[in-house]
C-alpha cells in the first residue's frame, strides 16, 4: 500500500469520525434546548416527564417510572434521549399529572383503582427500601418518597405500619410566562394502608398551586448548586486547600532544601574527585552512570502505560475546562458522560503517538503490538467491567442496563473513531525519528544492585509515594463521592482544580525524592519504580472506597455493591495511570538533569 492510499484512508476515516462527533453533539445540543427555554401561555401544556424510581441509598439502583404500578396515561409516550442521557440510567416517559401553565387545581383524581395483592407487596416492598420518584418538569428536576414508615413505639420489624402516600401537592413559581421553580410535598394525612397483603381501593390525587415570583429565569438553576456553597461547606472545602497547599509548601520547601544541598555537594564532591584523583572508586548516584539510562524490562507495557496515562491527563484537563466555563451545570442531564465519551473518543490519537514515539525511542521494534496493547490497556478491563455489571443491571431489569442500541453507538464511535485516530497516532509517533535523550553512554553489561534493607522494597516505597499525595485530597474526596455516589450536588469545580493541581505537584515531586534515594543507594532499576511509586495514589484511593462504602454510606445490595466496587475500580485504574505518568516523567526529566550535570565517561 503507497502512502498516497493510506492518506486517502486517513481522510475518509476522520470524515466518518467527524460525522459521528457531530452526531453526539447534536444530541447534547437536543437535551439542551429540549425544553429549557420555552415560554408558555396560560393553559398551554407544559412538558412533565416522569424519570425512575429506586432505592434512596442505592443511587445505581433504580427502576422505570411505571414498573410500579401507578396510574399509567392512556398512552405513555418515552422521550427521545441524548447518549449522555441513557447512559446516567435515565428513562423519561410521560407522567400521569397534568401542570398546565397557570392553572390552579385541587384535590384532582388521577385515577382510582383497586390494588390487587401482589400490587400492594410491590408498594409495601418500595416504600420499606425507602424507594423515591424523580421526575422533571419543563426540565427542572423533582422528587418525592413514595410511602412512609410507622416504627414509632415498635421494636419488632414484623409489627412496622407501611403508609402509601396518595395525595401529592405542586408549587410552582412563574415568571411571566416562564416557569422558574417547582416543589413537590406529600400530604402526610393522606395516606393508604399498604401493611397487610390485600386488596385495597385508592384513590389518586394531586393538588397543583401556581406562585408568581422575581427570580429571573437563568437564576432559575442557582438554588440547586447553592447547597454545595453553602457557608459550613465552603469553610470545608477552604480548609481542605489550605491544608493541601501547607503540604505541597512543606513538601516543596523539604525536598528543594535537601535535594538542592546533596545534589550541590554531590557535584562539588564529583568535580573534586575528577581534578584530583582520576582511578578513585566512585560512589553514590553516579557510581551507576553507566546504568541508569539502560531500558527497563517490559518496554512495551511501560509504552503503553504512558500512552494510556496521558490521554487520560489530557482527558481529565479538558473535562475540568468544560466544567468551568459552566457546561456542566446541576441536572444538565448526562452532559458529563457525553463529554468523557467524546473527548476520551477523540484523544486516542494522543495515546497512540505518545506510545509508539517512546517505544520506537527504546529501540521497540514491533510497535503494532504496541499499539494494540495501548488501545486495550484502559479500554480492556473497562469493557470486561462493563459486560459483568451490564449483565446484572439487565438481570435485576434496572435503567442501568444500557439498551442494545446504545451498546451499539459506543461500539461504533469506538471503531469509527477512537480505533483509526489511535492507529494514526501511531504511525505518526513511530515517524517521529526521535532518539532517546541519555547523557550518560550504557555499558555493555548491568551492575549488580547491592542488597538494600526492605524498606528501600517497591510496595513499601508505594506506599510512602502514595500517602502524601491522598492527605492532600482526601477530604474533597466524601464530596466528590457524595455526589457521584448519593444525592449531593457538586458545582464547586474551581476548587476541585485547584486540588487537582496540588496531586499533581505532590505526586511529581515526591517521586522526584524517591528517585533521587533510589539512585544514591546504586538502584539503577527506577523506571518501573518512579511509574508504581507516582500510580500508587490510585490504590490509597480504592482504599477510600471500602472505608467510604462501609462507614459513610448506606448502600447495600449485590447490584449496588458491585456497580460502586466495580466502577471505582476502573476509575482508580484510571488515577493509577495518569499519575503513573506524572511520575514517570517528572523522574525522567530529574535523572536527566542530574547527568547531564556531570561530566559522565
Amino acid at each position: 500500500m503507497n502512502i498516497f492510499e493510506t492518506m486517502e484512508k486517513s481522510k475518509a476515516t476522520l470524515m466518518v469520525a467527524v460525522a459521528v462527533v457531530l452526531f453526539i453533539f447534536s444530541n447534547v445540543a437536543h437535551v439542551r434546548s429540549d425544553a429549557s427555554d420555552h415560554r408558555y401561555k396560560a393553559g398551554e401544556q407544559v412538558p412533565l416527564y416522569a424519570n425512575k424510581v429506586g432505592p434512596f441509598h442505592n443511587p445505581s439502583e433504580t427502576y422505570r417510572y411505571f414498573d410500579l404500578p401507578f396510574c399509567a396515561p392512556d398512552h405513555v409516550k418515552e422521550k427521545r434521549e441524548a447518549l449522555g442521557e441513557v447512559l446516567n440510567g435515565d428513562r423519561l416517559v410521560s407522567a400521569p399529572y397534568k401542570l398546565d401553565f397557570l392553572v390552579d387545581k385541587e384535590s384532582e383524581v388521577i385515577c382510582k383503582k383497586k390494588m390487587e395483592k401482589d400490587e400492594v407487596a410491590k408498594f409495601r416492598d418500595a416504600v420499606a427500601k425507602d424507594y423515591y420518584f424523580q421526575m422533571y418538569y419543563d426540565d427542572l428536576p423533582i422528587w418525592g418518597f413514595l410511602g412512609k414508615v410507622d416504627k414509632e413505639g415498635k421494636l419488632d420489624p414484623s409489627e412496622y405500619k407501611y403508609y402509601l402516600y396518595k395525595h401529592i401537592h405542586f408549587d410552582i413559581f412563574y415568571n411571566k410566562d416562564r416557569v422558574i421553580e417547582i416543589n413537590v410535598r406529600t400530604d402526610p394525612n393522606s395516606l393508604v394502608d399498604i401493611t397487610e397483603d390485600k386488596e385495597v381501593d385508592v384513590e389518586f390525587m394531586y393538588t397543583v398551586k401556581w406562585k408568581e415570583t422575581n427570580t429571573p429565569f437563568d437564576k432559575r438553576m442557582d438554588k440547586y448548586s447553592q447547597s454545595s456553597s453553602l457557608p459550613h461547606h465552603l469553610e470545608i472545602h477552604w480548609f481542605s486547600i489550605i491544608n493541601s497547599c501547607v503540604t505541597v509548601l512543606l513538601l516543596t520547601g523539604f525536598l528543594a532544601t535537601i535535594l538542592m544541598r546533596v545534589l550541590k555537594n554531590d557535584f562539588v564532591k564529583y568535580a573534586h574527585d575528577e581534578e584530583t584523583v582520576e582511578d578513585q572508586e566512585e560512589t553514590g548516584w553516579k557510581y551507576i552512570h553507566g546504568d541508569v539510562f539502560r531500558f527497563p524490562k517490559y518496554k512495551s507495557v511501560l509504552a503503553a502505560a504512558l500512552g494510556s496515562g496521558t490521554q487520560l491527563f489530557t482527558l481529565t484537563v479538558f473535562i475540568f475546562l468544560l466544567a468551568l466555563v459552566g457546561v456542566f451545570y446541576p441536572y444538565n442531564r448526562g452532559a458529563l458522560f457525553t463529554a468523557l465519551v467524546v473527548i476520551y473518543a477523540l484523544t486516542s490519537g494522543i495515546a497512540g503517538y505518545t506510545a509508539t514515539a517512546f517505544y520506537c525511542q527504546l529501540e521497540g521494534t514491533n510497535w503494532v503490538r504496541n499499539l494494540l496493547l495501548t488501545g486495550c490497556l484502559f479500554c480492556g478491563p473497562l469493557f470486561l467491567t462493563f459486560c459483568f455489571l451490564n449483565t446484572v443491571a439487565i438481570v435485576y431489569h434496572a435503567t442501568a442496563a444500557l439498551p442494545f442500541g446504545t451498546i451499539m453507538v459506543i461500539l461504533l464511535i469506538w471503531t469509527l473513531v477512537t480505533s483509526p485516530l489511535l492507529v494514526l497516532g501511531g504511525i505518526a509517533g513511530k515517524n517521529s525519528k526521535a532518539e532517546f535523550q541519555a547523557p550518560c553512554r550504557t555499558t555493555k553489561y548491568p551492575r549488580e544492585i547491592p542488597p538494600l534493607p526492605w524498606y528501600r522494597g517497591t510496595l513499601p516505597q508505594m506506599a510512602m509515594a502514595g500517602f502524601l499525595p491522598f492527605s492532600a485530597i482526601y477530604i474533597e474526596l466524601y464530596y466528590i463521592f457524595a455526589s457521584v455516589w448519593g444525592h449531593r450536588i457538586y458545582t464547586i469545580y474551581s476548587i476541585l482544580f485547584i486540588v487537582f493541581i496540588i496531586l499533581i505537584i505532590v505526586t511529581a515531586f515526591i517521586t522526584v525524592a524517591l528517585t533521587y534515594f533510589q539512585l544514591a543507594a546504586e538502584d539503577h532499576e527506577w523506571w518501573w519504580r518512579s511509574f508504581l511509586c507516582g500510580g500508587s495514589t490510585g490504590l490509597f484511593i480504592y482504599g477510600y472506597c471500602l472505608y467510604y462504602y462501609y462507614a459513610r454510606s448506606d448502600m447495600s445490595g449485590f447490584m449496588q455493591t458491585s456497580f460502586f466496587f466495580g466502577y471505582m475500580a476502573c476509575i482508580c485504574y484510571g488515577f493509577f495511570l495518569m499519575l503513573g505518568t506524572v511520575g514517570f516523567r517528572a523522574a525522567l526529566f530529574f535523572v536527566r538533569h542530574i547527568y547531564r550535570s556531570i561530566k559522565c565517561e
